[in-house]
């Protein structure tokens, strides 16, 4: 198994920029679906992370099962009209990664709710539409189309991830705009990052009326 470094935070909080830094430091990155050419095993293809992590979960007990030839995976939910699966949220999936996989990093990417919030917002039909058509832990469906409701939701998921890693120094939450995030994150890592920047990165804005 060679999965070292897993990502428990949210949507746009800096998922893609993670996901591209730990690219170029040499890693093998899963970012939210597992793209041709880069399947460690035939038939993963076009396949979501989030799906093979509960796969693997509930077949065999190990949500790695099938994602041992990544380093890193860097956004683990998906919400579509089909499927909505957040392990990030889910308590019984981490514990199984915590136990089974000793060796293995977390860290949880984030940004000022706000900010994050209006991204959400401002993401294709992510803020206005799945978020509150989803059936989100934490964010039952019919909410989520307001700032403070996504605001509420983003600041408790992580107070939720601060209460499972408590005392644990296999856990590391960064701000994605903190000068010092590539420095906490190699210290956390044990590897150089060669590139910190911005990926996929919002270039519209598309107002909405939001509390």
């Amino acid at each position: 198994m060679s999965l070292q470094i897993i990502n428990l935070g949210l949507p746009k909080s800096g998922t893609t920029t993670l996901g591209v830094a730990l690219e170029k430091a040499g890693l093998k990155v899963a970012d939210f679906k597992i793209r041709r050419g880069k399947a460690p095993v035939p038939g993963l293809a076009g396949s979501f992370v989030a799906r093979q992590l509960y796969d693997g979960y509930f077949q065999t007990g190990d949500p790695l099962t099938r994602l041992g030839g990544f380093d890193a995976l860097t956004e683990i939910s998906v919400l579509n009209p089909q499927l909505c699966l957040w392990p990030q949220t889910d308590y019984g999936l981490i514990d199984a990664l915590r136990t089974r996989h000793p060796q293995l990093r977390f860290v949880a990417s984030r940004r000022d709710a706000r900010a994050m919030s209006d991204s959400m917002l401002r993401w294709s039909d992510l803020g206005t539409d799945r978020l509150p058509r989803g059936q989100i832990p934490g964010l039952p469906r019919g909410y989520g189309d307001t700032t403070l409701e996504r605001v509420q939701w983003i600041e408790a998921h992580h107070a939720f991830l601060r209460c499972v890693f408590a005392g644990d120094d296999r856990f590391l939450e960064y701000d994605t705009a903190d000068p010092e995030a590539p420095a906490k994150l190699s210290a956390h890592l044990g590897l150089t990052l060669p590139w910190w920047g911005k990926a996929n990165e919002n270039t519209s804005f598309r107002a909405r009326g939001a509390a």
